[in-house]
């Protein structure tokens, strides 16, 4: 005579995977109790803890984290349909609510049929009742956990490529090539995700020459962090180059702007910060536009790197509804290099206390570095690197920075070429962002 299943007992298992306890949950309807689980003969210490469950409310009740395998009778009733039906029915709502448990299906064996499309369905595998004995039992629930280990692991790793390709094309639209024909300006830019992110934060920036020669540069950043972030940042540069190469520029530009942020955010707390400079052809002026954005480090040829000026700026996009954002005038000179760059910059802590690097503490730090000798690509890296140190480790928001120089002996060469050819001047190569710059090319000021 079978011996009855009690609610919850613990017997030795007999393959059971390095010695490690196991739990198993039946879900089976017997009421005369004579349905049993046979004895698990002992081979390694383990040992498979059994509960019992004779419906499917029993079951989400005994349904813990702890249950690794759960053993289910496709012939539990389920409804007025037919056998097969309800047991297939029954077993994707078991695989419903226990979506990370490995199931064994447990069936008559006239019902091959049943067992096969029970697996297809999402059951790790099945056991045929007049079959069943304890050394079978133990080893298919140690392959029903184990496949299903590997599984998870596998639906992990499909999701990691996924989301790596999803990156590549956020990349291509935070981060884009620079439209610089034709230019004399060199360009270099970083960017660094805050850390436990997989995604791209919502920093972006670019750079565009319209055909009066005017070089347009913009950086900014969405509030907070992730794919929606990441995906509005991205709206937001193509907007914003696609309204510059139209012709448009400071307070109507980031009216414009603001107008798409509105109509794609999510919520009314989504703002973003935003600094635009667009450069004359002379490359000797510039007009500057501040959104609620940290103001442009320059440095000039024979003097300290300091802030442009930021009284005049207007406040983030997305806060008020008819905000302004004030054009200023400022002055290059012959040579020079521009460095915009977003909040992560500044916010990382020095040392161990509540302190911030801030924008005085940049400034210092981008004068000993230059004064070091660094100039170009490798200041970035260092500048960078810096920052992450004083931190104590990775910043916890992104890092994004542009670098826009002009050396006027290069520019006066590449303008008497320009002359030679009428007008038609080979531009200087530039490196995409994070590659280093072109082997000969001569050395921009930072």
């Amino acid at each position: 005579m079978p011996v009855p299943v009690p609610q919850q007992r613990a017997v030795p298992a007999a393959e059971a995977s390095n010695g490690t306890d196991l739990t198993l949950l039946v879900i089976e309807d017997d009421p005369a109790g004579t349905f049993s689980v046979p004895e698990l003969s002992a081979a390694t210490g383990a040992r498979v803890r059994i509960r019992a469950a004779r419906n499917l409310t029993e079951a989400g009740r005994l349904l813990t984290d702890d249950v690794d395998c759960i053993l289910l009778d496709l012939a539990l009733p389920s409804g007025d349909r037919g056998a097969e039906a309800d047991g297939l029915a029954t077993l994707q709502h078991v695989l419903r609510i226990a979506p990370r448990h490995a199931v064994l299906a447990l069936t008559a064996e006239d019902d091959a049929e049943l067992a096969a499309e029970a697996v297809r369905v999402g059951a790790q595998d099945y056991l045929f009742r007049g079959e069943l004995d304890g050394r079978l039992l133990s080893r298919a629930i140690r392959y029903a956990v184990e496949r299903k280990r590997a599984d998870v692991t596998q639906h992990k790793l499909t999701e990691s490529r996924l989301r790596a390709q999803e990156n590549a094309r956020l990349e291509r639209g935070l981060l884009p090539t620079p439209l610089l024909d034709g230019s004399d300006l060199r360009f270099a830019a970083r960017y660094r995700p805050g850390r436990s992110r997989a995604l791209l934060g919502g920093d972006f920036y670019d750079t565009v020459r319209t055909p009066d020669g005017t070089v347009h540069a913009m950086i900014g950043d969405v509030c907070g962090h992730g794919p929606d972030e990441a995906a509005l940042g991205v709206e937001l540069r193509i907007a914003w180059r696609a309204l510059t190469l139209a012709g448009l520029c400071g307070d109507e530009l980031l009216s414009t702007l603001q107008q798409v942020l509105e109509h794609e955010r999510e919520s009314e707390e989504i703002f973003a910060t935003l600094c635009t400079v667009d450069i004359a052809p002379d490359g000797r002026r510039a007009g500057l536009c501040l959104a609620g954005h940290p103001a442009p480090l320059i440095a000039r040829q024979g003097r300290a790197a300091h802030l442009l000026p930021y009284e005049d700026g207007g406040p983030a996009l997305g806060l008020l509804p008819r905000a302004r954002w004030p054009r200023r005038q400022v002055e290059l000179g012959g040579s020079w290099s521009l460095m915009m760059y977003t909040d992560g910059l500044i916010e990382g802590r020095v040392g161990n206390g509540t302190q911030r690097l801030g924008q005085d503490g940049m400034v210092a730090m981008i004068n000993r570095q230059l004064a070091e000798g660094l100039a170009g690509e490798d200041l970035l890296d260092a500048a960078v690197t810096h920052v992450r140190e004083l931190n104590g480790g990775e910043l916890t928001d992104d890092v994004a920075i542009l670098l826009l120089d002009r050396d006027q002996d290069t520019a006066r060469e590449a303008a008497g070429h320009r002359a030679q050819n009428g007008g038609r001047g080979r531009s200087i190569p530039r490196p995409r962002p994070g590659q280093v710059s072109p082997a000969g090319a001569q050395r921009p000021p930072l």
